[in-house]
């Protein structure tokens, strides 16, 4: 069965979640980018919208309430729909992700989901066109001490070809130091390839770094290049390297060593030759005492140190940053923030750094009730729990209920902040379910 014709008009991309957090988040980012979407709650839902309408994508979780999310890529499939279909994954649900790309989905999403994963899996799906890829594509805005120290040492690193460890908080910048220091060096030309170590299931790990013979393993219908192999001649950058589980570093220490790889199901091995640029938001040394890094492979990746400042080190460069990512995300004339938007980003402690300030000026730019102005109200800051908790008297520590309330409440609001305001995620991230997630959140008012 192939797909109906419809009309030509913007792409359409199905959105299947009944998580109204997510479905927005993900909703706001395609129209940004010129998509139609539409919504489906649940897997019937979805499959009678898919029986019924055109559509050039679809986005699905997993968990829904009247089943998985599998079922959908299966009658997408069944149906020889002509439908990319990509699935959303709870973090580390490796199984969950192998059965979707077995089932005949082409890619997924783990959460929390990442704006810029998403937007470069969407584009991939519809065959987007990317901009070529020029030096000045890429900056690091600022000017203040710390960021001006950056950019010397990038130009510095860029004329060298030795492994570089960039280290940083998430959401500093580290990718885009990263393209930096490939597009003012000599491999500009080649290919710069970013891997994202975390999001890989472990089992798809060699194959994904290494390719695969035909033949190699259920589904292996033709030989295929892996991460090395795409680098070529280029960059290879291995975004959150602490990630990788101590089997997958004893082959990459090999491969990295021996500048050959061998693609699983073959007998041979093929040079490569690729730069290795990395980065972490963990502290790396604690890892290799602790016994969860190999001490060997540190020493390889940590040749030379970049270390990306937090936007709380260059408060004096958020206006600038700020009016930057509002002319990017403006499709006319870009919007302002007045005065009081602006001091309200200057004392918030960013604790996503600028992705999170591009998210919420995101979000501000949606809520705004005049297009071309952003006010403090627009924003929807969380207040720091450290300072709404130091603004406590002293003797504020009784009722003991109510005190333990406002430290559940702070704690709470600092999780969704740094997961993007998803539940799951935040859950995650406290050590909860999402039942008792949701639970804490009505019982403390929290919306």
């Amino acid at each position: 069965m192939s797909r109906r014709p419809r009309e030509r008009g913007q792409p359409k991309v199905l959105v299947v979640d009944d998580e109204p957090d997510l479905l927005e988040l993900l909703e706001l980012t395609l129209s940004r980018m010129g998509l139609d979407t539409t919504r489906a709650q649940s897997v019937e839902e979805a499959i009678r919208l898919l029986d019924a309408q055109a559509f050039d994508l679809c986005l699905t979780d997993m968990r829904l309430p009247d089943g998985e999310g599998l079922r959908v890529v299966e009658h997408i499939t069944d149906k020889g729909l002509d439908v990319p279909v990509a699935v959303i994954t709870a973090f580390g649900s490796a199984e969950n992700a192998v059965a979707a790309l077995k089932a005949g989905a082409f890619d997924y999403l783990a959460k929390p989901v990442a704006l810029e994963q998403l937007r470069a899996l969407v584009k991939q799906a519809l065959k987007v066109p990317e901009k070529p890829s020029t030096p000045s594509s890429y900056q690091l805005l600022g000017e203040s001490p710390a960021i001006m120290q950056v950019r010397q040492m990038i130009d510095r690193l860029s004329k060298s070809q030795a492994p570089v460890f960039i280290t940083g908080e998430s959401g500093s910048g580290k990718e885009l130091a990263a393209r930096m220091i490939h597009l003012g060096g000599p491999r500009a030309e080649q290919p710069f390839v970013p891997v994202n170590c975390g999001a890989i299931p472990e089992n798809l790990m060699e194959s994904e770094f290494f390719g695969y013979r035909k033949g190699a393993f259920t589904g292996a219908e033709g030989d295929r290049d892996g991460f090395f192999q795409a680098a070529n001649g280029g960059t290879l950058f291995l975004d959150e390297v602490a990630d990788l589980p101590l089997p997958m570093q004893v082959k990459l220490l090999r491969a990295i060593q021996e500048k050959r790889v061998r693609k699983v199901g073959s007998t041979t091995e093929e040079p490569v030759d690729v730069r290795i640029i990395s980065a972490t938001h963990k502290k790396l040394p604690a890892l290799v005492d602790a016994g969860e890094f190999r001490q060997d492979l540190f020493y390889r990746l940590h040749v030379i140190e970049l270390a990306m400042p937090s936007l709380r080190e260059m408060r004096e460069d958020i206006p600038s940053i700020a009016d930057a990512i509002l002319r990017k995300l403006s499709r006319a004339q870009p919007a302002r923030l007045d005065v009081e938007a602006v001091a309200a980003l200057e004392s918030y402690p960013f604790p996503g750094n600028v992705r999170e300030l591009e998210n919420i000026l995101e979000r501000g730019l949606s809520l705004a009730a005049d297009p071309l102005k952003i006010t403090a109200d627009d924003l929807h800051l969380t207040p720091p729990p450290e300072e709404a908790d130091s603004a406590l008297p002293a003797g504020d520590k009784w009722p003991l209920q109510d005190y333990l309330d406002r430290v559940e409440r702070a704690a709470i609001n600092e999780a969704l902040e740094k997961t993007r305001y998803n539940r799951t995620a935040a859950a995650k991230l406290l050590g909860i379910t999402f039942r008792a997630m949701r639970y804490r959140m009505e019982r403390l008012g929290i919306k």
